[in-house]
């Protein structure tokens, strides 16, 4: 994979260029064994329900849903599951997977308000690769408190900037197994630059659209944007934990994810951050 990090060139709009790599991918991901031989419960940590609760008769907007895996999970347990994802082709990708069990919507982040028609929820979640597509926390904090309803949950299951700075995938021309940092942990770069045929799953490479930016956001950036869109935070989760074997030597856990073998440092890979919307409290688009 080639990486190119600093400023985006001039002209260049860096949001249009994932939103077509991300058309370019939906359809070798909808057809992958990553994603049809798992089901939807896969997808979620045990923490993540500890936290959640009971989904029944909610309504639970996903943000970010790419082909809906999680959001499907939602709807089997009752909720009233809406996602939201920019790319056309995924979200079409998407209502062929799920059927009527969910509604999509075709919405940029930034504009999911005006997407939804202004409805509140009382559960927005968002997770697993979605945050680094994200150019301006801050405002991305405010959209997630006018979406919520006051009291509602706002629940957040991200890798962790620790991985990121591992590299999720591995660097080309670079031990894949070794434990090295070569990325930033911290924002402050702007935009990376990357260009990569592999999609991460199974399947067919990318013949075009392989361009896509990513933006690095720290732990504690993503508490302090939730903080002054006037949310409280109520747990922050770090587990050791991922879904898939990032490193060939990880072992499986109970519930069938992967973690590094004892031999190995115990680092967090993915953590759970949940915040709440105080009652009274209509939430700002900043």
């Amino acid at each position: 994979m080639d990486t190119d990090e600093g400023h985006i060139g001039e002209g260049l709009d860096p949001l249009r260029a994932n939103r077509e790599n991300w058309d370019a991918r939906a359809p070798i991901h909808a057809a992958s064994r990553f994603y049809r031989d798992r089901d939807s419960s896969y997808w979620f940590a045990p923490f993540e329900w500890e936290v959640l609760g009971d989904v029944r008769d909610r309504d639970v907007l996903h943000l970010q849903c790419h082909l809906g895996t999680e959001t499907i999970e939602f709807a089997k347990r009752g909720a009233r599951a809406v996602g939201l994802d920019f790319s056309p082709e995924t979200v079409r990708c998407a209502r062929e997977l799920s059927g009527d069990a969910v509604e999509y919507v075709c919405a940029d982040v930034y504009d999911a308000p005006n997407a939804v028609g202004h409805r509140q929820f009382d559960i927005v979640y968002t997770g697993k690769g979605a945050l680094c597509y994200l150019p301006d926390l801050p405002r991305w904090a405010g959209i997630l408190a006018e979406l919520l309803r006051p009291g509602g949950l706002v629940y957040i299951v991200e890798f962790h900037p620790l991985l990121h700075a591992l590299a999720p995938t591995p660097p080309a021309g670079v031990d894949p197994d070794a434990l090295v940092l070569h990325e930033d942990y911290l924002e402050g770069r702007g935009a990376q630059r990357r260009d990569s045929s592999h999609t991460y799953t199974d399947g067919p490479p990318l013949t075009a659209d392989t361009t896509a930016y990513e933006w690095r956001h720290g732990l504690g950036e993503v508490v302090t944007a939730l903080v002054r869109a006037g949310l409280r935070i109520t747990d922050l989760t770090e587990t050791d934990t991922l879904p898939w074997p990032r490193w060939s030597r990880m072992v499986r856990t109970d519930n069938d994810w992967f973690r590094l073998p004892p031999a190995d440092p115990i680092l967090p890979l993915l953590y759970g951050l949940a915040a709440t919307k105080p009652a009274g409290e209509p939430g700002r688009s900043s």
